[in-house]
C-alpha cells in the first residue's frame, strides 16, 4: 500500500477502476432496497465517521473507497485547529448522509501513514476514492470553502468511478437527529454559520462583517480569522477586470497597488507561488507606506492558504531575507 498525492484533476483523468461498475450497481441495489423496506436498509448514522489506524487502513480505507470516497481527517490531541476542524468535519460527514465517510487518524499513534502520505504538518484533509489518494487542503479552512471541496470531490466520485455512496438507516439517523447533543452549540456557532452563508450566497461584504463580529469578542478564533481573510479576498477581486489588472501589473512594476491587485487574482486562481512571490518582490523594492502594505497583504494571503502550508513557510523566509 502506497498512497500517492494527487491533484483533483489528476484523479479526474484516471481510468476507472475495474469495480466502479459493479460498486455502482452494488449503492444503487442498497439505495433501492432500503427504500423498499422502508429504512432499516443501510448502515447506521455513527458508521460515517470511524478511527482508523494503521492495521485498520486497507480494510477501513482503501476497500471501503471502491464504494465511497473516504475523507481522511489526520489530526492530534496537541493540536488546536484540529480541535476547531475535527467537529466540522464530523457534522458535515453525518449532514452529507453517506455520499463520504470521514476517517480520523492521529498522527501520533500512526507515524507510518503520517509519512507515507507526505503530511508536513496538521490539520491536513486527504481523500481516498477508488484506491487513489488525494490531497484535499491543509488547515483549518473555512466551512464554505470546505463544502465546496466536497461537492467537487463526490462529483468526481460519480463520474469517473461510479461511486453513489453509501446508505444510512434514515430511522437510526432519525433517532440520532432527535437525541439531545452531547455538546452544546459554542458561543460563536451562529455567527460563524451566518459567515458561511453569506460567502456561499457570494455577499462578500456580509460574511467579513460576521467574521470580525467574532474576531471583535475572540481574536484568536481560528475559523474566524481564516474566514475573515478568505472574505476579503473574495470582495477584492469580485469586481476586478482581470486583464486589466494584469497589464498594468506588467506594465508598472513600481505600482504597488498594481501588483497587490494582481496577487489577488494569481491567489484566487490557484496560482500562489506566483502571488506569493509578486508580494515578496515588491516587499524588495519598496519602502515606508508602500513596503508595508504589500508585507500587510503578503501576511493577509498567508492566512487564506494556513500557515502550515509549506508555501507559506517557503515565502515567511523569502520575506525574512528581503526584510532584514
Amino acid at each position: 500500500m502506497q498512497p500517492r498525492n494527487m491533484s483533483m484533476s489528476g484523479v479526474v483523468d484516471l481510468a476507472a477502476v475495474k469495480a466502479a461498475g459493479e460498486a455502482k450497481a452494488k449503492a444503487e441495489q442498497a439505495r433501492a432496497e432500503a427504500a423498499r423496506q422502508g429504512g432499516g436498509g443501510g448502515v447506521s448514522p455513527s458508521a460515517l465517521v470511524i478511527d482508523v489506524d494503521e492495521a485498520g487502513f486497507e480494510s477501513e480505507v482503501l476497500q471501503r473507497s471502491a464504494e465511497v470516497p473516504v475523507v481522511i481527517d489526520f489530526w492530534a490531541e496537541w493540536c488546536e485547529p484540529c480541535k476547531q476542524l475535527g467537529p466540522l468535519l464530523e457534522r458535515l460527514a453525518r449532514e452529507y448522509n453517506g455520499r463520504f465517510v470521514l476517517a480520523k487518524i492521529d498522527v501520533d499513534a500512526n507515524q507510518m501513514l503520517m509519512q507515507q502520505f507526505g503530511i508536513q504538518g496538521i490539520p491536513a484533509v486527504f481523500a481516498v476514492v477508488a484506491g487513489q489518494a488525494l490531497p484535499l487542503f491543509q488547515g483549518a479552512a473555512p466551512e464554505a470553502q470546505i463544502r465546496q471541496t466536497l461537492d467537487q470531490l463526490i462529483q468526481v466520485g460519480e463520474e469517473r468511478f461510479g461511486l453513489t455512496g453509501i446508505v444510512v438507516d434514515q430511522d437510526a439517523a432519525e433517532g440520532a437527529d432527535r437525541a439531545p447533543a452531547e455538546t452544546p452549540a459554542g458561543p460563536y456557532d451562529a455567527l460563524l454559520e451566518a459567515a458561511a452563508r453569506a460567502l456561499d450566497a457570494n455577499d462578500f461584504a456580509g460574511a467579513v462583517q460576521a467574521y470580525r463580529n467574532v474576531l471583535s469578542d475572540d481574536p484568536a478564533n481560528t475559523e474566524a480569522k481564516l474566514g475573515l481573510a478568505q472574505a476579503e479576498l473574495l470582495f477584492r477581486v469580485k469586481d476586478m477586470d482581470a486583464q486589466q489588472v494584469r497589464k498594468d501589473a506588467a506594465e508598472r512594476p513600481a505600482d504597488v497597488a498594481a501588483q497587490l491587485a494582481a496577487a489577488d487574482l494569481d491567489l484566487v486562481g490557484g496560482h500562489v507561488e506566483d502571488a506569493f512571490g509578486r508580494l515578496v518582490e515588491t516587499v524588495r523594492r519598496t519602502f515606508g507606506d508602500d513596503r508595508d502594505a504589500a508585507r500587510v497583504r503578503l501576511l493577509e494571503l498567508f492566512e487564506v492558504i494556513g500557515p502550515d502550508d509549506p508555501r507559506v513557510v517557503a515565502a515567511r523566509t523569502a520575506l525574512a531575507r528581503v526584510l532584514f
